[in-house]
């Protein structure tokens, strides 16, 4: 299953987004309002509820300088990863997609599906807060 956000224009460096992007800290601020627990487990690995939903835990798997930041779940139950791509447009100004990518049976991603694109949309939306 491949979800993909809109470009999300903001004005931050393309290094100014990365360097906030890598600090898995930083995602309680991008979480939607209805998070019900965030807990950062290492300095790669944070923990993240939504009301109604399990926990679920991400690390940081890749990074590429000021291009690229990618998490992914850290239990094999339902493996997927969530990429920020950062595409520099100016030295103030900077484009982000999110995508997400998941290998899940066709009934748990008809049930997922929309949860997760309004997840992926609050994040996308909340990257004005670099």
């Amino acid at each position: 299953m491949h979800i993909e956000t809109p470009k999300k224009t903001i004005n931050k460096s393309s290094q100014e987004v990365y360097n906030f992007l890598i600090d898995v800290k930083n995602f309680e601020h991008l979480m939607p309002d209805n998070i019900s627990k965030f807990e950062v487990i290492s300095e790669e690995r944070f923990l993240f509820a939504l009301k109604g939903m399990p926990e679920i835990v991400l690390q940081r798997k890749e990074m590429t300088p000021n291009s690229k930041v990618v998490l992914g779940a850290a239990s094999d139950k339902l493996p997927f990863t969530l990429t920020a791509n950062i595409i520099e447009l100016g030295a103030n100004e900077s484009e982000v997609v999110l995508s997400f990518e998941g290998e899940f049976n066709a009934m748990m991603a008809m049930m997922i599906k929309t949860p997760i694109t309004n997840f992926m949309g609050t994040l996308s939306e909340n990257l004005n807060k670099v």
